[in-house]
């Protein structure tokens, strides 16, 4: 099948399988996985204009809701801090925008900047996994033997004890101008609005000038720099990802008029083909993260992370 605004032909089937394969496993982690299509879509199919930024965005928009509805079914949305992410990416991404177009029609020079910053996220999460302390995990063994022998007491219980381990709820105790606060799982976690919303306004440039929507960068920086639980941001990671992903093909959209020579709108045909693989993997993936282990998601972010900026950075190069 041939695709006139990429301007590259490919088997109708590949898009789709392509696009579950990455957002069942990316989705776990509040990742849309856009980011590991772009190169896909550069170095396989040759598709590197500025439309593919727009069309990577497209992907967003059509395959998102389904894992963001599930998140939400399974009451793990937290809203406050989805707002913030998305007022402080939504101006980002249109600024990411416009430096996409006008100075980086050609993405070669930024891929040394985009390959720093994946790899700084990626050698976090490696070294937050490393040095756990010890003691915390030697207090969890002792708090689950704990618990195990709670159930041998008591087996009534046990089947609602696990319910509430499959299906954990988010609690909001705090909301305001300043800080967040809520409970997940028996802790509390508190961060602040402010360092949210300007790392949003960083990452959603980022991604603006890309077309990743910012969820594969913001997600790990929630869990290293900010200690928050990957199963409480993965939601609002992708809730942010799908509106600045709007605002994104919008924008590129509208400027393709001032730009006749040059493809800047996206391929229709070809983000919605990768966007329903997408919807089917990210519902699979969002449904199935209560299943996996915070550790071994952030395992997987960390070598998605890592091998995209190797990437990158040999491309630069090359």
């Amino acid at each position: 099948m041939y695709f006139p605004t990429a301007q590259i032909e490919t088997a109708p089937w590949l898009p789709p399988l392509v696009a579950f394969s990455i957002s069942f496993f990316t989705s776990m982690g509040g990742v849309s996985g856009a980011f590991l299509l772009l190169p896909f879509q550069m170095s396989f199919l040759g598709y590197a204009s500025p439309s593919v930024s727009a069309t990577n965005q497209l992907f967003n928009i059509v395959a998102i809701p389904s894992g963001v509805y599930r998140y939400y079914k399974e009451k793990r949305m937290l809203w406050p801090l989805t707002w913030i992410v998305i007022l402080g990416t939504l101006p980002g991404v249109l600024i990411g925008a416009i430096i996409r177009v006008r100075y980086l029609p050609d993405p070669t020079k930024f891929k040394l900047f985009a390959s720093a910053v994946l790899f700084y996220i990626g050698f976090r999460l490696v070294k937050d996994l490393l040095t756990k302390d010890r003691k915390k995990q030697a207090g969890e063994r002792a708090r689950k033997n704990q618990e195990a022998e709670k159930q041998a007491i008591s087996p009534s219980k046990d089947s609602e004890m696990k319910d509430q381990h499959t299906a954990p709820n988010v609690e909001v105790t705090h909301f305001s101008l300043n800080r967040l606060e809520y409970d997940f799982q028996g802790q509390s976690f508190s961060v602040s609005c402010l360092g949210i919303f300007i790392l949003s306004l960083v990452v959603g440039v980022i991604g603006g000038v890309y077309g990743i929507g910012g969820g594969s960068i913001i997600a790990p920086f929630f869990v290293t720099v900010f200690a928050l639980p990957v199963h409480t941001v993965a939601g609002a990671a992708l809730m942010g990802t799908f509106v600045t992903s709007v605002a994104g093909v919008f924008f590129y959209q509208m400027v393709a008029a001032y730009y006749p020579t040059m493809s800047v709108a996206p391929d229709w045909l070809l983000g919605f083909l990768f966007g329903i693989g997408g919807t089917a993997g990210m519902y699979m993936g969002a449904r199935c993260q209560k299943h996996v282990p915070a550790k071994a998601i952030k395992w997987l972010l960390a070598a998605i992370i890592i091998s995209t900026a190797l990437k990158y950075l040999l491309a630069f190069f090359r």
